[in-house]
């Protein structure tokens, strides 16, 4: 009688410890975003990319993101070190090249 209880009790633990393991491995899955977030999210990143610097101020060339001065609180970037002094000479007459700057 003992040997009865002792196979089913294991069977019937086994039973309950696989039907927790699966309950929270399915349970704990995130779900797939709604459309909403997911065009609120591309529009977060439409925003992110449109306001990234990519191009030097002065000469208009790639940036190089080591080279850098802070303006306003915000850092411009430049494709290289001889165009700082230049932009802070004038840094308006650069600002409508720089999108961090954008209204």
């Amino acid at each position: 009688m003992f040997e009865d209880v002792k196979k089913y009790g294991v069977g019937i633990l086994l039973a309950a410890i696989l039907v927790l393991t699966v309950s929270m491995v399915y349970g704990c899955q995130k779900s797939e975003p709604t459309k909403t977030e997911q065009q609120a999210a591309a529009k977060v990143a439409d925003a992110n990319v449109a306001t990234e610097q990519k191009l030097c101020p002065v000469l208009g060339n790639p940036i190089d993101k080591n080279v850098y001065t802070v303006y306003k609180g915000k850092k411009v970037y430049f494709c290289c070190a001889m165009c700082i002094p230049e932009f802070e000479k004038n840094p308006e007459k650069y600002i409508g090249k720089l999108p961090q700057f954008a209204k």
